[in-house]
């Protein structure tokens, strides 16, 4: 009975999160500080999300920071997303085997 209570908060709080902006917010906004705010949110969250996964994901800093390292040079490059994690997730791996 406890889940079912779980699940109709959790459906009634994303609810909410999502309808407010629609009923606060009946023109569009004019202030570029706010506009600009509101773009730059996803990037802080996702940031603040993956960031601390990264360091805490291999179980060793070391191996970590190599992996980062590794991320954010071929990401300099523009090379596509999947050669940056493959490459990436391939250096800690190979740095954690000679560790």
């Amino acid at each position: 009975m406890s889940v079912i209570i779980y699940i109709a908060v959790m459906a009634g709080v994303t609810y909410l999160i999502r309808m407010i902006p629609f009923t606060l917010f009946r023109k569009k906004i004019k202030s570029t500080f706010f506009r600009s705010f509101l773009y730059y949110i996803p990037y802080a969250v996702l940031s603040a999300i993956t960031i601390p996964a990264i360091f805490y994901s291999t179980g060793n800093i070391t191996t970590s920071v190599i992996g980062t390292v590794v991320a954010v040079a071929l990401a300099y490059f523009k090379l596509p997303l999947i050669v940056v994690a493959l490459a990436a997730s391939a250096a800690a791996f190979i740095f954690g085997l000679f560790i």
